[in-house]
């Protein structure tokens, strides 16, 4: 049963000068990711799909932006003592980076059931990984028992204001690429992503609608906008492990409310069918959770105005070779890839 946290926190205010602040710390550092185009993905939605690839973001993801602006505006003195976070392996990833080019130690609370290629990304970055079950322990109180310890600083993955507008700058950069949108669509976790993503779009695209995605199984945000408060579930079991809250970020949930039109899920083998075609037909190679935009337009979940210009964001690529494999294995193809458009892929440079 659906437990429900009804909660009204202090709202804590992001607007887009944050976005501009968190510009100018990562510019230089985060990669301005290509926007890319196919048109076969664009006969077979009938609109033109503008993809933002955070997959080959520094991290293989968009949540390094976010934990590099929030760890470079901490006071050197606190940075110095170290970071501490907790993540099922993007944002695990993100800190320990970010954390290495401050010269800072990180310590990262990871699920025993996170990907291998993430558990030793992150350890490959340096940092040291404590991990836990995510089925019967709370990674939030073990990741404040651990920084109340080690004297670091907690960098949470989405529930912190320079979190959610160092994300903001991946809506900030596909506006400005690909020009001014009908439809953002964003995979949906914690909230951190698409809430700063439409902080962005509220000042650069205003006529733009916000749609997130989540998994089926993991409808806690969904839930949550038809209830009017923030609803938890139980942890949800999705390949999408990047999208396996709980419940809704307390500070992103009012954004979400204020800014998100609604929510679409779409199933594990849907996603699996997304990650193929974009292997298939524009050769990246995109994980679960970054996936997750794409297969609610190629499976119907979200449909679109013909020649509505939609903008996706593919939030991150990192899923191992061998993962990859078992994924496209064990699930159905249910995509017909078949479109009379010859596929283009390039960066918008308009």
């Amino acid at each position: 049963m659906a437990l429900s946290a009804t909660q009204s926190p202090k709202l804590v205010e992001v607007t887009f000068g944050d976005v501009e602040e968190a510009i100018g710390r990562l510019e230089g550092v985060a990669h301005r990711t290509p926007v890319l185009t196919s048109r076969t993905l664009d006969g077979l939605v009938g609109g033109i799909v503008l993809l933002k690839a955070e997959n080959l973001q520094r991290g293989g993801a968009f949540k390094f932006r976010g934990a590099y602006n929030k760890i470079n505006s901490l006071p050197a003195d606190q940075r110095a003592r170290g970071v501490v976070a907790y993540s099922s392996g993007n944002h695990a990833q993100a800190v320990a980076l970010a954390a290495r080019l401050h010269e800072v130690p990180a310590v990262i609370v990871m699920p025993t059931d996170a990907p291998a290629s993430k558990v030793e990304a992150t350890r490959g970055y340096g940092a040291e990984v404590v991990t836990y079950d995510r089925y019967t322990e709370d990674r939030v109180a073990v990741g404040e028992r651990l920084a109340g310890e080690r004297g670091g600083t907690l960098v949470p993955p989405y529930d912190d204001p320079k979190i959610i507008a160092g994300q903001g700058t991946v809506g900030v950069e596909l506006i400005e690429d690909a020009g001014p949108l009908d439809l953002l669509v964003a995979p949906v976790g914690g909230g951190g992503l698409i809430s700063g993503c439409s902080t962005a779009a509220a000042a650069l695209s205003p006529r733009a609608r916000i749609v997130g995605v989540e998994p089926e199984a993991g409808d806690d945000t969904r839930r949550s906008l038809e209830a009017g408060h923030r609803v938890g579930i139980e942890v949800p079991r999705t390949i999408a492990d990047g999208l396996q809250g709980d419940i809704p970020g307390r500070l992103t949930f009012p954004i979400v409310q204020r800014l998100v039109e609604r929510i679409v899920t779409v199933t594990d083998a849907q996603i699996v069918d997304a990650m193929v075609f974009l292997h298939e037909r524009l050769k990246v190679v995109v994980e679960p959770s970054g996936a997750a935009g794409v297969a609610a337009l190629l499976s119907g979940a979200l449909k679109c105005e013909p020649q509505s210009r939609i903008g996706v964001i593919l939030s991150g690529g990192n899923v191992g070779a061998n993962r990859f494999a078992e994924l496209i294995a064990n699930s159905g193809r249910t995509v017909a890839l078949s479109a009379p458009q010859t596929p283009k892929v390039g960066k918008v440079t308009r």
